[in-house]
């Protein structure tokens, strides 16, 4: 049986990482001239716009006073300073993350995003900079009984899921069987599981583990073997060749000089 210690988890998370060798719109001044790289227009307008959805712990969240935190927040800090530019955030929801950067309301979309083929048809993926496949949470008593996709797939197991993004993808493609949930606020639907409410949500391992830790009671299963294979990266324009050279250089960079690794630990740990 799968304990609920983080480390293992973390340990995967860490060894993935080696994969890399304001809600409303923006002033017209920042938008890109058409035909022109992102990486000219940001410079420019010394201000990088970035769209999140504000509610995956640990790579974006919003606060309470409005601020951002997390490791893409650190990350896009960095970023957004080596432009020369300061960062600018734009609120999402999962469901129009994709539709607003393809909409030209920001220059990038970060916060936990998993990569796709069907969020690759319509923008660019930077590099990878992390392995975190889909991973069940549940109350930790419960572990033992939610071991794979078939032992989840159960009429009397009551799976949550939030919307518009891969864990809905995943939850309807996988759970014919067993009760599906819509929940449509992230942030609380770790709740739902200790409410004896929900059984079992089916997320990233880097938010299982983060979640196990904020929620006593809860446990992440098997977070370094995950029910599926999955990436973490950033959303880019499609077709800006130059703007996603640069994006993929600055993170072989920042991992070659450990100061990833060193943001990552300060999240993950």
């Amino acid at each position: 049986m799968r304990s609920c210690t983080p480390s293992i988890g973390l340990t995967f998370i860490a060894a993935a990482a080696a994969l890399l060798s304001g809600c409303a719109m923006a002033p017209a001044a920042t938008m890109p001239v058409a035909g022109a790289s992102h990486l000219d227009t940001v410079q420019k307008a010394a201000v990088l716009r970035i769209c999140t959805p504000g509610d995956y712990k640990p790579f974006s969240f919003q606060k309470p006073d409005g601020a951002f935190e997390g490791i893409d927040v650190d990350l896009m800090t960095g970023f957004s300073a080596s432009l020369g530019a300061k960062p600018e955030w734009v609120k999402t929801t999962w469901a129009n993350l994709l539709p607003d950067l393809a909409a030209g309301k920001c220059d990038i979309a970060v916060g936990g995003v998993s990569v796709t083929t069907d969020r690759q048809k319509r923008a660019f993926f930077s590099a990878p900079y992390m392995v975190n496949g889909k991973t069940p949470i549940a109350r930790c008593a419960d572990v033992a009984k939610y071991q794979s996709v078939a032992a989840i797939d159960k009429p009397s197991v009551r799976v949550i899921f939030n919307p518009g993004g891969s864990n809905e993808r995943f939850a309807r493609a996988n759970f014919k069987q067993a009760k599906l949930t819509l929940h449509g606020e992230n942030v609380t639907i770790f709740d739902e599981i200790l409410a004896n409410r929900a059984d079992v949500f089916v997320t990233e391992a880097a938010e299982a583990i983060t979640q196990q830790k904020l929620k006593p009671g809860l446990c992440a299963i098997n977070p370094d073997k995950p029910l599926q294979y999955g990436e973490m990266a950033w959303m880019l324009p499609r077709d800006d060749v130059a703007f996603k050279s640069y994006v993929d250089q600055w993170l072989h960079l920042q991992q070659a000089s450990g100061d990833f690794q060193r943001t990552m630990d300060r999240w993950l740990k």
